[in-house]
């Protein structure tokens, strides 16, 4: 006797009962699936954007902000600060390299970030087409940029003033896309890249033809000139552990800049969302117990229905632990089904999102990875078809096959 075969056979008998227990342990499933994936690619992705930068220094403001905006660059810079400051913090013997960045324009809601080639190289990246910019207004594209406004190598575009992409447009300073990065996988992919030297000269008042032709550094800091300029933060590399314990707590306390540390804030923030993630996840978990009852309840009730058809089952040769057995299979086939269903609605559920944030946070994010983790939900789902079949399959174990034959 097929006992797998038979207790699918009960369950499609009841269609919209069997539709229902699933549909209901899917939805707390579901929530689960989708905080797994959120919370581990989230957390990948920003360990692998963070990875090489032992410290960023701006403006005194937020800490967490400083990192954010010229980190992750999803945030709003804390504002600007004073070349001369920053040059001074090259002497220091604790620091080995530093990276400057200029932000505050943007190409359709693409960040345009000032740097120079150590940027590059701090993420290995390598150019699918074209070459490195070399001149002021010369861009290098990250490859989802290029992909999604479907620009190449030779193409001009105009920036626009503001991190927003709803701002006025830098019309006297077109833009040459000079290159094409591979895909990283990391925050290059959604950066416009250019020189420090195109940042300040877009919002220069006069136009200097000579300088605009000019190389551009692509090493250190730019030449200023004659005139006063700013950056907007700086990458810092430290040279040896010593500098984790005194730079930070010189810059912050000698002078007008603030230092922050991506790993210790970063470890804050996912401290802060752990509290959040903690309580969607105690609602999912009440949505499956709640589920599993629902699973006890209908496998009860079905068994008083059903008691004279596992008289005769057991009358036509079936043993009581093969009774034990179907109701436990019932039980198992639907948390099953269940966790599959849930499975398949946190990966589509994710891909709405990030669909529907596509320049956001969250738009790195993919629907398409699958975790080691979700075979637990799958475990933990047939675990609960088993607690919740339990009592119900005891009962069936129990059958007296000539009481309820003489019932009938």
């Amino acid at each position: 006797m097929n006992m797998l075969k038979l207790s699918w056979k009960y369950l499609v008998a009841k269609p919209l009962n069997t539709g229902l227990n699933i549909l209901l342990l899917a939805l707390g499933l579901a929530i689960i699936t989708v905080l797994i994936l959120i919370q581990d690619q989230f957390e990948n992705k920003m360990t692998k954007d963070s990875q090489g930068i032992d410290l960023v220094v701006g403006a005194k403001g937020s800490p967490l902000q400083l990192i954010l905006s010229s980190v992750y660059h999803i945030d709003f810079p804390t504002g600007n600060i004073d070349l001369d400051d920053a040059t001074a913090l090259t002497r220091n013997r604790l620091i080995k390299n530093i990276i400057p960045l200029g932000l505050g324009d943007n190409y359709q809601g693409y960040r345009i970030v000032g740097t120079n080639y150590d940027y590059l190289d701090l993420y290995e990246a390598g150019l699918e087409a074209g070459e490195r910019w070399k001149k002021p207004f010369d861009v290098v594209l990250g490859h989802e940029v290029a992909e999604k406004l479907e620009l190449k190598v030779g193409d001009n575009f105009i920036g626009s003033h503001g991190i927003g992409s709803s701002s006025h447009e830098h019309d006297e300073h077109p833009y040459t896309v000079t290159g094409i990065l591979n895909p990283m996988g990391n925050v290059l992919d959604k950066l416009v890249l250019t020189s420090i030297e195109s940042v300040w000269y877009t919002h220069d008042e006069e136009h200097d033809h000579e300088k605009f032709e000019a190389e551009v550094a692509i090493s250190g800091f730019p030449d200023p000139g004659d005139e006063d300029r700013e950056l907007t933060s700086l990458l810092v590399q430290y040279r040896n552990p010593m500098a984790a314990v005194q730079l930070p707590r010189m810059i912050n306390s000698r002078t007008n800049l603030q230092a922050a540390s991506p790993s210790f804030e970063i470890s804050r923030l996912f401290e802060l969302l752990g509290i959040g993630i903690k309580l969607v996840q105690g609602l999912a978990i009440v949505i499956i117990v709640i589920a599993g009852l629902s699973i006890f309840i209908a496998l009860f009730n079905s068994l008083k229905e059903r008691k004279y058809d596992l008289a005769v089952m057991r009358a036509l040769g079936a043993s009581s632990g093969q009774l034990f057995l179907h109701i436990i299979l019932e039980g198992v086939i639907l948390t099953f089904l269940g966790a599959l269903v849930g499975m398949i609605m946190g990966h589509l559920f994710l891909s709405i999102i990030v669909s529907l944030n596509e320049q956001g946070a969250i738009s790195s994010l993919s629907a398409s990875v699958f975790l080691v983790e979700e075979l637990y939900i799958l475990g933990y789902a047939i675990v609960v078809g088993i607690l919740a079949s339990l009592i119900p399959a005891y009962n069936a174990y129990q059958t007296d096959i000539a009481k309820q034959l003489t019932k009938s």
